[in-house]
C-alpha cells in the first residue's frame, strides 16, 4: 500500500515521533524538528506497512542484499529484506569509521540495496556506498523513510523516500534557535 506524506505524518504524530523544539542532527546541523523514527519503528504494524512501500518498489531489481547503518537504519533494512526475501547486513562505525564487521561481507557484482531511515545530508548512507564500492557490489538503489532535504541530496543511483519534505536545518554557527531559549537536544542514537 502507497502512504502519501500526510499519512506518514499522521503515524510519526500518532505515535509521538515528530518533534519539535531545537535538536542537534546527527549531521551536526540543528533543527527545530526532530523525526524520531525508532518511536514508529517500535510498532510491527507501521513498520511494516512504511517499509512496503520501499520494498514494493525496488521489488523488480534483483535484490540480493539489502545493507544499513547501524542504528537508525537497522530496522527498516531487515523489514525491507525480509519483504523482499534478501539477505540482510549491516555496517557500524568503529573508532569513527563506518564498515562491515562480525563476519558480514559483500561480494563483486553481489545487488545491494542499502536502506537508512532518516537522510539530512547522507552521511551515513554516502559511507556505505563507499563500502559497497570497495568491495565492487552492484548498488542497485537506496532507500529510505524520510527524506528531511526533499529530494536535494542526490546518491547517484535509484533512490526511493516514504515521506519527503524540506526541514528546515542550520548549520551549528549560523542557528537561529540558538538565538532563543530553546535548549539544544540530541535524541539520536549517534554521538555528535
Amino acid at each position: 500500500m502507497s502512504l502519501n506524506n500526510d499519512e506518514v505524518l499522521k503515524i510519526f504524530s500518532d505515535t509521538e515521533a515528530l518533534l519539535n523544539g531545537h535538536f542537534l542532527l546527527t549531521s551536526g546541523r540543528h533543527s527545530n524538528i526532530y523525526f524520531q523514527c525508532a518511536k514508529v519503528l517500535q510498532h510491527p504494524k507501521y513498520t511494516k506497512l512504511i517499509c512496503s512501500n520501499l520494498a514494493e518498489y525496488f521489488c523488480n531489481h534483483k535484490i540480493e542484499t539489502v545493507i544499513a547503518p547501524a542504528m537508525g537504519g537497522l530496522i527498516v533494512g531487515y523489514e525491507v529484506a525480509r519483504q523482499l526475501n534478501a539477505r540482510f547486513i549491516f555496517t557500524e562505525r568503529e573508532v569513527k569509521i563506518m564498515q562491515l564487521r562480525r563476519g558480514f561481507s559483500i561480494s563483486e557484482n553481489e545487488r545491494v540495496l542499502i536502506c537508512e531511515d532518516v537522510v539530512t545530508t547522507g552521511g551515513s548512507v554516502f559511507e556505505v556506498i563507499e563500502i559497497a564500492k570497495k568491495a565492487n557490489a552492484e548498488i542497485v538503489g537506496i532507500g529510505f523513510i524520510v527524506d528531511r532535504s526533499n529530494g536535494k541530496v542526490k546518491f547517484g543511483y535509484d533512490q526511493k523516500s516514504v515521506l519527503a519534505l524540506d526541514a528546515v536545518s542550520y548549520e551549528a554557527e549560523s542557528c537561529e534557535i540558538c538565538r532563543t531559549d530553546k535548549p539544544l537536544v540530541k535524541p539520536g542514537s549517534r554521538k555528535v
